[in-house]
């Protein structure tokens, strides 16, 4: 009875495993034809800012499929959706958004944020590189 228990948690993980990617390669899919396709658009037909905006509602967007379908949310994703979005609204409005100073500041969040949510995690050398922990699941080899 112990090794079907073991059995239908590792085919629950691995057809978790491949949702996960399938989402990810969908999400990257959309990202590359839609900035694809408005960087072709003559620029005066298009707002000033929409391939970020497009992209940063794009990268939302999937990590809140991610949210609602019990997956574990990409930080690196979040975050450059995040300031994507924000420059782009910037770039639409005539705003002029210091994005640099912006994204030390969100990076430096998560790396004081983090600590504390994860208290019993011990941290690798590679963690120490990643905005809000790892980013995937499907093994060691994935950078």
């Amino acid at each position: 009875m112990t090794v079907q228990a073991n059995q239908g948690a590792i085919d629950t993980s691995s057809e978790r495993v491949a949702l996960e990617r399938r989402f990810e390669d969908i999400g990257w899919g959309v990202l590359l034809v839609a900035i694809g396709t408005i960087w072709l658009v003559p620029e005066k037909h298009i707002p000033h800012g929409s391939w970020l905006i497009a992209a940063g509602l794009i990268l939302l967007g999937l990590n809140a499929v991610r949210f609602f379908r019990g997956i574990r949310m990409s930080g690196f994703s979040l975050v450059v959706g995040i300031l994507a979005l924000t420059a782009g609204l910037g770039e639409f409005f005539g705003v002029g958004v210091p994005l640099f100073p912006i994204a030390l500041i969100v990076i430096g969040l998560c790396s004081l944020v983090k600590p504390m949510l994860e208290k019993d995690r011990t941290l690798t050398d590679a963690d120490h590189f990643r905005c809000c922990g790892p980013q995937s699941t499907r093994g060691a080899n994935h950078v």
